[in-house]
């Protein structure tokens, strides 16, 4: 929800000047004499009272003396009347962010609970602008598009099709990340528990999804779930934060386990590959547009699901029953279901076949 906030009319705070002006009315003092008093030049209390200046500290001091009123009183007045002006600037701002705000899917947005409901087009600007602590759709351009942060962020999502979707599905994964406190990075520590992953991965119990969090936690690794959006149609992302935690994000996009266990090893494979300075988007891009680093994870996914050498053992048996898909899957340390997804993805064998080993993934109670 946004924050509170103490709210300014513009009609209702004035500039200083204004009550500066009365004040010496009633004295009867004239502007030219009241400059003299306070040793400033009489142009500037004339600006202060016409409201094209600001009341300075120094003047606020000197006002006091003169006329006996504290410093303070000028100075909050000041104050209030630059944050009333300040709100303006920003009512206007909002009001004209309908054109950058449409551009992003509100309703899934709000749907899962990452944006409050709201019918007010302005407030609907200022909580995006908030979700992702951006001051404006301008600022927003220059993190995503701009890449003016290089060292924070180090891709443009401009050559990405909807930037809009994608930079919103990141954004939600960075809040959920909050959510987790993890040790300093420890790679060892991480290459280390892979084999313990891929046993939760051929079990596949229902808390599943908590056992990987809790053995990636452990070794300094945040991994989040976050739904997907209308589209950014993306499986996973790996970044860092701070430029010292890997954040591991994945949609469980599909709903199935050999589809969400492939991404997450492809993830690791860009942490423990390419370090610090490398983002991953998986599926962002178009088929066939994948650079070197997405391939060396790809690779990397391959051997620890169910690897090339594994794959052609099962082929060279010829035998695709059923119970010689579990046998070969229990002897690999596997689930079934990274084989048949593979024979699917290969076309061995056809997509209706044996889909009762692939796993449903539900992972909706996770997001939020």
């Amino acid at each position: 929800m946004m924050a509170t906030r103490n709210e300014y009319a513009p009609q209702t705070v004035t500039h200083p000047g204004v009550t500066l002006s009365e004040k010496l009315g009633e004295l009867g003092m004239s502007q030219k004499e009241f400059a003299v008093r306070t040793g400033k030049p009489e142009q500037t209390i004339v600006k202060v009272i016409n409201g094209e200046s600001s009341l300075t500290p120094d003047m606020a001091v000197q006002f006091e003396s003169v006329l006996h009123i504290p410093a303070n009183f000028w100075l909050k007045r000041q104050q209030l009347y630059d944050e009333a002006v300040a709100r303006v600037k920003r009512s206007e701002l909002l009001a004209n962010a309908y054109a950058w705000v449409r551009r992003f899917p509100i309703k899934e947005m709000t749907a899962f609970g990452w944006l409050p409901k709201t019918g007010n087009p302005d407030e609907l600007a200022g909580l995006l602008l908030e979700f992702f602590s951006m001051s404006s759709p301008e600022a927003w351009e220059e993190y995503y598009l701009s890449r003016k942060l290089k060292v924070s962020f180090r891709i443009s999502l401009a050559h990405f099709g909807e930037p809009f979707a994608i930079s919103a599905w990141l954004r939600q994964g960075e809040h959920e990340s909050l959510k987790l406190d993890v040790p300093p990075f420890d790679k060892k520590k991480f290459a280390a528990s892979l084999p313990v992953i891929k046993q939760v991965m051929a079990d596949h119990p229902d808390d599943f999804f908590q056992q990987l969090q809790e053995i990636c936690r452990n070794a300094g690794v945040k991994v989040v779930y976050t739904p997907f959006l209308p589209k950014a149609p993306i499986h996973g992302s790996t970044r860092w934060l701070n430029d010292d935690t890997p954040l591991i994000q994945l949609s469980a996009r599909y709903k199935q386990n050999d589809r969400f266990w492939f991404t997450f090893f492809h993830e690791a494979g860009h942490i423990l590959l390419h370090g610090k300075k490398h983002i991953s988007i998986e599926c962002a891009q178009a088929d066939g547009e994948k650079d070197d680093k997405e391939i060396e994870a790809d690779d990397f996914a391959v051997k620890w699901t169910f690897s090339k050498e594994e794959e052609q053992e099962v082929l060279q048996f010829g035998s695709f029953k059923e119970q010689d898909i579990l046998d070969f899957a229990r002897k690999f340390g596997t689930h079934p279901a990274m084989i048949i997804g593979r024979f699917h993805h290969n076309k061995i064998l056809p997509f209706s076949r044996y889909r009762n080993f692939i796993k449903p993934i539900k992972l909706d109670r996770h997001n939020g």
